[in-house]
């Protein structure tokens, strides 16, 4: 049955539209057409009473929420609790991310992944696995102990999804770019993070096929007058994408201005790197032998360090605005068409065209969230 969407300004991904009604058929857009054209026969209306339509969030960095932690149960209830989380703040599709790990929770994590995905779980699009191909110099709240080299094994594992995108991040001064270069060409798409790499090393990297940079100044080697390094590399290089956490507290909200401005626009993605506590009302909680203590908007363990962040993807959204001085709708782009793009799916996601999922937020000019839609079917 086809569904219009009624008395909206729609945001397509481009320009914001005061005219237009849009119509879906199923999971699909079929339609976006002036309201006075909308068919007779379309009875099922839904009136967004003058707010805004625009693409849903994708969050390629979700550690956790709705009060548990991927790593600690992979499977898909738990990715279904974490999405239902997240979707509260305008998640429409996310990877959710397994910090570094041992192989048997890494398998698990996949197949948990690939079920998820056949079992029709809203808003799921493939796993990230942050690790454990990283340097023990940037190993952040990572284990050390568990960081390996990829060898045939965790190949097989990681170009086997073929549902959904792989996303893995690794140190690229300790995985070669033969190897980085087998990976892309299986479909895995590799972001650099959690290294000590030289500028020249991490453009060895992209020449190779590295796609992008996690939590962009976080855990990699930092940019300075003689020695650039990977936070160098990654503003310097024009074609690859950022994660950026736009907290305020995992990057100054002048250095994100800065950092955005040096990246040719639709470069830099908004991510949450979001943890247990997003969409619940936990004060603290155990991961991987720390306590994590949740105050002032932040995820820190008791001796201060930063673990992952208690940052939603609307705040984040509405900070990326604030810290660099972005029009709402360039950072409504930076959380949904842009890591669209990074994913290769942009071409069904990050837009409100013709032939694109169904997949909504309903916004105000202040970005306050009011209802979403994954795929066609609307949520809280």
């Amino acid at each position: 049955m086809i569904k219009a969407l009624i008395n909206c300004r729609v945001f397509d991904g481009q320009k914001l539209h005061t005219d237009k009604a849009v119509l879906l058929d199923g999971d699909r857009v079929s339609a976006l057409l002036p309201e006075e054209n909308i068919p007779a026969s379309v009875s099922d209306r839904c009136d967004l009473e003058g707010h805004i339509l625009a693409p849903g969030l994708i969050d390629i960095q979700v550690n956790g929420g709705g009060g548990v932690m991927f790593n600690d149960a992979p499977t898909v209830d738990t990715i279904r609790r974490i999405g239902m989380a997240h979707r509260r703040f305008g998640t429409t599709g996310f990877l959710p991310t397994l910090i570094s790990s041992d192989f048997d929770t890494m398998k698990r994590a996949v197949d948990a992944v690939e079920q998820a995905i056949a079992a029709g779980v809203p808003g799921i699009l493939g796993v990230h696995l942050e690790g454990p191909f990283l340097n023990a110099e940037k190993c952040g709240i990572h284990h050390a102990d568990r960081f390996c080299q990829p060898g045939d094994r965790e190949f097989e594992l990681l170009t086997s999804v073929r549902e959904g995108r792989t996303l893995v991040t690794l140190a690229p001064e300790l995985v070669s770019a033969d190897s980085i270069a087998m990976l892309t060409e299986q479909g895995v798409l590799v972001f650099g993070g959690h290294s000590a790499a030289t500028f020249e090393q991490v453009q060895v990297a992209l020449r190779a096929g590295l796609r992008g940079f996690t939590h962009l100044f976080n855990a990699m080697s930092s940019f300075e007058s003689r020695s650039p390094g990977m936070v160098g590399a990654a503003l310097h290089d024009g074609n690859s994408w950022c994660g950026i956490i736009a907290d305020g507290q995992h990057v100054h909200p002048a250095t994100f201005a800065v950092a955005v401005a040096a990246k040719p626009k639709g470069r830099s993605l908004l991510v949450t790197d979001a943890m247990a506590s997003v969409g619940s009302d936990m004060k603290a909680f155990d991961f991987d032998g720390n306590r994590i203590i949740i105050k002032d908007g932040s995820c820190r363990t008791v001796s201060g360090q930063l673990a992952g962040s208690d940052l939603d993807m609307i705040t984040a959204v509405r900070n990326a605005s604030s810290f660099a001085g972005l029009s709402p709708y360039e950072a409504l782009r930076m959380a949904s068409s842009y890591p669209a793009q990074a994913l290769g799916l942009g071409e069904e996601l990050g837009r409100i065209q013709p032939g694109f999922r169904a997949s909504f937020i309903e916004i105000d000019e202040d970005l306050n969230l009011y209802r979403t839609w994954i795929d066609g079917e609307v949520g809280a």
